[in-house]
C-alpha cells in the first residue's frame, strides 16, 4: 500500500468533492442499508480528476511485471485509458457481453497468448466480478497475477484474490480515506465512526 502522500490526499478530497464518494443513507444491491456510497462512474465527468486518477496508478505499476493491462468495463475502462496513456501502455478489456456478430470477441485489443494482463478496475469489494473477468482472460491464454484498483473497501478482496494467487494493490483504501477526512474535518466525525461501524460488521 502507498504511502499515504499529499497527492492522495488532494486527490481524496477530489473525489469527495466530484461526489465519487458520498456519506448518508444508501440500499445497496444487496439489500444493506449503507452510511457511504463509493460512485467511481462519475470520475468520467471531471477529464482533471481523470487525469490524475491515471497519474496515481503509475508508481503501483513500477513494480509490477506486466505486457498490457487489462480494463474491466464499465466503471474502469475509463481509468485504464487514462493510465495507458500516461503510462504508454497498451491496452486490453474483456466484453462483459459476447458480442455474436464480426468478430465475436470476448476480448477487445490485440494481445498474445502466454502475455501477462495486469487487471485495471476501480474498486474492490469481496472480489467477485474481479474472478469472472480473470477467468476471461486467461481462457484465451493470458497470464494475470496482479489486479490494481483505486479504493479498496477491504471487505475481503485482497484475501480472497490472495488465497486464489492473486496479488491486490489498490491506490487507496478506505482505511487512509476515514482517517484523512476526520483529520481535516471535512466529514463529520459521527459519519465517521458510523461508517467504520458498518464497514466492520458488513
Amino acid at each position: 500500500m502507498p504511502e499515504f502522500t499529499s497527492h492522495l490526499s488532494k486527490l481524496a478530497d477530489e473525489l469527495l468533492e466530484a461526489g465519487c464518494i458520498k456519506f448518508g443513507e444508501f440500499t445497496l444491491k444487496s439489500g444493506l442499508i449503507s452510511p457511504i456510497y463509493i460512485d467511481l462512474r462519475r470520475i468520467i465527468s471531471y477529464p482533471g480528476l481523470l487525469q490524475k486518477i491515471g497519474e496515481a496508478y503509475l508508481p503501483l505499476l513500477k513494480n509490477l511485471k506486466f505486457t498490457r493491462l487489462a480494463g474491466l468495463p464499465y466503471a474502469a475502462i475509463p481509468i485504464a485509458t487514462a493510465v495507458s496513456l500516461q503510462g504508454n501502455y497498451p491496452m486490453i478489456y474483456p466484453r462483459k457481453e459476447v458480442k455474436t456478430y464480426g468478430t465475436k470477441a470476448e476480448i477487445e485489443g490485440e494481445f498474445h497468448e502466454g502475455e501477462t494482463a495486469l487487471v485495471i478496475d476501480d474498486l474492490a469489494t469481496t472480489g467477485g466480478s474481479k474472478f469472472e473477468a480473470i477467468d476471461k482472460l486467461t481462457a484465451a491464454g493470458l497470464k494475470v497475477t496482479d489486479v490494481v484498483v483505486l479504493v479498496d473497501r477491504e471487505s475481503g478482496a485482497k484475501e480472497s484474490l490472495e488465497q486464489a494467487g492473486f496479488h491486490l494493490h489498490a491506490v487507496l483504501t478506505i482505511t487512509q480515506l476515514l482517517d484523512h477526512w476526520e483529520k481535516s474535518g471535512k466529514i463529520e466525525k459521527s459519519k465517521i465512526d458510523e461508517t467504520r461501524k458498518f464497514l466492520k460488521n458488513s
